[in-house]
This record gives structure tokens, sequence and C-alpha cells, in this order.
């Protein structure tokens, strides 16, 4: 833990998996942090185990103006505007960042209150299937890619401070611009969560002897199956349209599998999927270097970074 707490101080709406993580992260690097949540029991618990949080949004915003605070909104999707309507009452030029899993539809709604100057949209790709205060680990985000946003019109000082909020909890920086960024979580995140349920209810199908055997493979692919699916149902009713398009694209890839398999053979299929995961194991994590936010043309290289998988480092 850091000697000395770290500038801006940190304010977190939403004391869920994730909030509760970053609240508990936030303090761990010697920031001061103090958090807001709905639910008295995740707020009794905060408080139980050291945090400072609170059940009242009205003074948590009130004191996150007061204090220049970086204001998180750690809230599911369907929230959000609620959230949103009280930060512009209340605290309308705090600068302001989100975790939620889908980026273009919440900065619709930060620029549907007037509140975009300051925004830098965020998304920590990490988790686990457990939910609520009790289930939050400070060490969640180490070693994870932490989206951080470059729309037009970035604030470079905004994203810095949030960039750096990221790097202070242990992830790794990657710019997107948000549209880019749900296109791409509806591969890799959000279409795996309706593969893990479909193939949850196959394993189920078969009843007790099917269960019964199995294994690895089983357990490993359905391990998301086993969030809360009201969760489940905010992040893929909220990215529908880049959603359904990956459906659609995976349900091809199914039906000339199963084409293959009838004609005797599933070569095809695990030749090219064995190879697309060679290519995940061996990706690079290469640094930005030569631009600063805030230098001309920064916004577009950052994306054009982002889009390789470089990364942004101090």
């Amino acid at each position: 833990m850091s000697s000395e707490p770290s500038t801006p101080p940190v304010c977190v709406l939403g004391l869920g998996l994730i909030g509760g993580s970053l609240l508990r992260a936030a303090v761990a690097t010697g920031r001061q942090a103090f958090g807001w949540n709905r639910s008295s029991q995740a707020v009794e618990g905060a408080v139980a185990d050291g945090f400072d949080a609170s059940t009242d949004l009205t003074a948590t915003l009130r004191r996150a103006a007061e204090n220049d605070a970086l204001v998180v909104i750690a809230v599911p999707m369907p929230a959000v505007d609620g959230i949103l309507a009280a930060i512009a009452e209340h605290a309308p030029d705090v600068t302001l960042t989100d975790v939620v899993s889908v980026k273009a539809q919440v900065a619709a709604a930060v620029a549907a209150h007037g509140l975009s100057r300051r925004f830098v949209g965020g998304h920590p790709m990490a988790g686990t299937a457990e939910s609520g205060w009790t289930a939050g680990d400070a060490d969640l985000f180490r070693d994870a890619v932490w989206v951080v946003t470059v729309d037009d019109g970035t604030d470079p000082e905004a994203w810095r401070q949030v960039a750096e909020l990221a790097l202070d909890c242990g992830s790794v920086v990657v710019p997107a611009e948000s549209r880019e960024h749900d296109a791409a979580v509806a591969r890799i995140s959000h279409l795996p969560h309706v593969l893990a349920e479909a193939l949850a209810l196959s394993g189920a199908e078969g009843g007790d002897l099917a269960l019964g055997l199995a294994a690895g493979s089983f357990r490993d692919g359905t391990r998301v199956a086993a969030t809360a699916p009201a969760l489940v149902d905010a992040m893929c009713e909220g990215n529908a349209v880049a959603l359904l398009d990956v459906l659609d694209e995976t349900l091809r890839v199914l039906s000339a599998a199963r084409e293959q398999l009838a004609a005797g053979s599933t070569s095809e299929l695990t030749r090219a999927g064995h190879a697309a995961r060679q290519r995940y194991e061996q990706r690079r994590r290469d640094p930005i270097t030569g631009t600063q936010p805030g230098d001309e043309g920064w916004i577009e290289t950052f994306r054009e970074a982002g889009r390789k998988g470089r990364v942004w480092a101090r």
C-alpha cells in the first residue's frame, strides 16, 4: 500500500462485485475512496470491513463534488439513467467514468444528461460468477485488460485520470472507441455467456448420467452460466445489436460444422478453431509510444493502437 494517498479521490457508485472490488483496490493503492450502494446490506458489509460507504446518494455525490472526486458508475445498465440524473443534479462537474460492460449506450445516456464534457468510459475485463459486496476482491483487476474509451471530444486530462486509476488497480489499459468496444465484447464476453447457457441446458437435458459424467470441459464451458441471470440479461440486452450479429455468425459456423460432421468430418472446424486459439495465446501487448493524451491527433492514434492490441502505460 502506498504511504501517501493518490489524487483525485475515488467515489464508487454501486458496491457489487466490480464496484466493491474497485473500492477495495483503490483503497489498497493508498487512494482516498468512498462508495454508495442502494442496498443497505452491501453498505453495512462494506462498513463492517472498514470501508467508507453510504446509502445516501445525494450526500455521496455532494461529497464527490466538494472533493473533486473521480466518480465511477458501477451499477447494471438498467440503473445507469437514474444514477446519471442524480449526478446531473448534485455533481455535474465531476470527472466521470463507469465500469459497465457496454459503452455506446452508456455514452449516449451520459450525453442525454449533459455530462459528456468530463466523461470517459471504462470497462475492466474481469469478473467471476459471484455477485454482491462479499464477492469483491482487491486483486480482481490485477493483470486484467481495462478498456478506457477514446470517443470524439474526449478530454485528455479526464482520460488520463481514468487510465491512472486502472493502472493503480494493476490493470493493463487498452484504448478503444465505444462502438468498436461493444462489437469486440459481443464476441469475447457476451457471446460466451449465451453459449455457456446453451451448453448448461444441453448437459441438463442429458439427465443425471450426463451431469454425473461432466468434467473439466463442461465445467469450464459453463462457468459463466452460474452468473445471476439478471446481470447476464443486462449485459446481453444492452449490447443486443452487436450480439445478434455475432450470434448469427456463430450459428452459421455451427450449421456448417453440422453439415461437415454429417458428411463424416469435423476437421475444418477443429483446425480453424485450434489456429484461432493459438492466435489468442500468442498475442502481444506492445506499449503505445510517441503520443500523449492531448497531442494533436491523439484520439485516432490511440484508437488505432487499441485495434492492434497495444496498451497504455505510465
